[in-house]
């Protein structure tokens, strides 16, 4: 209702303006907001304080010319002054059936908008290396990344999900190292074996994989084992395609798919890398000193500078994220979203450093950054650290195998991705309130539980009959559920607008519990007809915004539990 409530609110100042009360090119910003106590209404404005300084008036004076302004509406039962200038709507009940009726007419578009309509963005997530299983912290990211691609997607976006493979570098060659250690049949304990070698099960299986002469084949590549274990140079190609598909297939158990696969390694073999060098030598945002290169990026916010080639001629790790977020906006993304682990916080100012200091239009504060902090795995009240398979930690698939896919998504975006995260598996597993996404499905399924006894009981619904029979909706607590349902436009746009999908979360778990609140204290199924029918399309209109909601954090909506 805030759109609506927003136009009654224009029209009253142009009113003003034409009985000079407020000057003719003033631009008032409305803005209307949920009220935090239903006994002040359901929404509120502060409009009158904001227009008080410009009109000359006492702001509850100015609130009361403002209320006297209103053109006529149904929308509204009444409109009340607190405080020292708040104006408070009171909704009308024709107001919240008009809300039900758009719900259910929208159906699974409900929730949805066109604001970013035309607007190519691109959102780059997990980007693990492969060089191990996914671990939870990948798991983590992959579901606060493709929420946010889901979300972007519902307020109108062209979203493009990619994965960046760090495919060179020391990690890769340790992996190799590895690999080659295992397929001449050496241990972790051997002498010989690499310092910073790979140590878990993985690794035994990726070798015997390799000497049988499998071949592999990932989402856009395949590699045969050569079965060599003196040819580093094949065991290197064999094991990122390896672990490459053994990623797939965990993203895939996850319900998460990619549009793009980007090599860091093609950075350098198509010479973007040094193209993107030369261009900030060219841009004079670079000296050499100590025989290094380095990057003025002091000038755009840094604390100092930054080495760009080593003094030994390496380029420093940030070099290829510059040339790769280059490539982004060249392929025409205006918004681009990076989901990354919190470690990465310290190559925000020097990328974006690097971009300003190209000179070529990119925005200042391109990309946005979504940085998660790490997750703690618990059961039993103590922490679980590792997977055999892995050696060293806890892999995203032991938690899909320990809860269910639904239950580690939800869990892993329901708080917002600054925050450190406690993923305790008894309470995932536990089918009770106390465990938010058995609650929110339990309210879907008990929506259609319902529907199915009615059907056993030999009587129909339709959304026709519903409809003609809201003003038997008279309930507070009814008219409490269908603002909550009102709401949900609004938290889609704005989780969307701030890469926030735990906004959604938070939403579904509070109107569940409002759900299961009314359904336990009002029955659904009476005799009298008119009231039933009421009933049921409230009921489904619950169902049809929780199932919307889990849409967008990828759980499913189950019919029974």
């Amino acid at each position: 209702m805030k759109p609506q409530i927003a136009e009654l609110l224009a029209a009253a100042v142009a009113q003003l303006k034409q009985d000079n009360v407020l000057p003719a090119e003033f631009e008032a910003n409305i803005q209307v907001e949920n009220t935090r106590d239903k006994s002040h209404g359901d929404l509120a404005t502060n409009l009158a304080m904001t227009l008080a300084k410009v009109a000359g008036k006492n702001p509850r004076q100015l609130a009361q010319m403002i209320i006297d302004a209103l053109p006529a509406s149904e929308l509204v039962e009444k409109v009340e002054i607190a405080g020292p200038g708040f104006i408070n709507f009171f909704l009308s009940q024709a107001s919240t059936n008009s809300l039900l009726k758009a719900i259910l007419e929208a159906g699974e578009t409900y929730g949805r908008n066109n604001s970013g309509a035309g607007k190519k963005v691109q959102v780059e997530f997990v980007s693990a290396n492969p060089t191990g299983p996914l671990h939870i912290g990948h798991g983590r990211g992959a579901a606060v990344g493709d929420c946010i691609c889901r979300l972007l997607e519902a307020n109108g976006w062209d979203v493009t999900r990619e994965f960046y493979y760090n495919d060179a570098g020391q990690q890769i060659n340790n992996l190799a190292l590895s690999v080659q250690a295992r397929c001449k049949g050496l241990t972790p304990d051997h002498e010989s074996w690499p310092a910073d070698g790979y140590r878990g099960d993985y690794i035994i299986d990726l070798a015997n994989s390799y000497m049988n002469g499998d071949t592999v084949v990932s989402e856009d590549q395949s590699y045969t084992g050569a079965k060599d274990a003196d040819d580093l140079e094949a065991i290197r190609h064999f094991a990122v395609a390896y672990l490459r598909r053994e990623q797939d297939l965990d993203l895939k158990a996850f319900g998460v798919n990619f549009d793009v696969y980007f090599l860091e390694s093609s950075l350098y073999t198509e010479g973007k890398v040094e193209d993107v060098v030369q261009r900030l030598i060219n841009s004079g945002y670079t000296y050499e000193d100590g025989g290094a290169l380095w990057l003025k990026t002091t000038e755009f916010g840094d604390d100092k500078d930054r080495v760009m080639r080593k003094s030994e001629g390496g380029y420093t790790y940030f070099v290829p994220d510059v040339a790769y977020h280059l490539n982004k906006w060249q392929r025409g993304f205006e918004r681009v979203v990076n989901e990354q682990g919190a470690d990465h916080h310290s190559t925000i100012t020097r990328v974006r450093a690097g971009l300003q200091a190209l000179n070529v239009g990119i925005p200042q504060g391109w990309p946005d950054y979504v940085l998660h902090q790490m997750v703690t795995v618990m059961r039993g009240g103590e922490e679980v650290k590792i997977s055999k398979r892995a050696g060293s930690y806890v892999t995203l698939r032991d938690l899909i195998d320990e809860v269910g896919r639904d239950a580690t998504r939800y869990f892993l975006a329901a708080r917002k991705a600054d925050g450190q995260l406690t993923f305790d598996i008894d309470l995932a597993r536990e089918q009770s309130s106390d465990n938010p996404v058995y609650y929110i499905q339990y309210a879907h399924a008990r929506v259609c539980s319902i529907f199915r006894k009615l059907e056993e009981s030999g009587l129909s619904w339709t959304l026709e009959s519903g409809l003609a029979v809201l003003d038997k909706l008279e309930l507070e607590s009814e008219k409490d559920l269908i603002v909550r349902l009102g709401r949900f436009p609004e938290v889609v746009k704005s989780a969307g607008s701030s890469n926030e999908p735990h906004m959604v979360a938070n939403y579904l778990k509070d109107l569940a519990a409002e759900f299961h609140t009314y359904y336990n204290s009002e029955k659904t199924l009476v005799e009298d007809a008119d009231v039933r029918n009421a009933r049921l399309t409230l009921a489904e209109a619950v169902r049809q915004v929780i199932y919307n909601g889990l849409h967008l954090l990828g759980v499913s909506a189950p019919t029974e539990m």
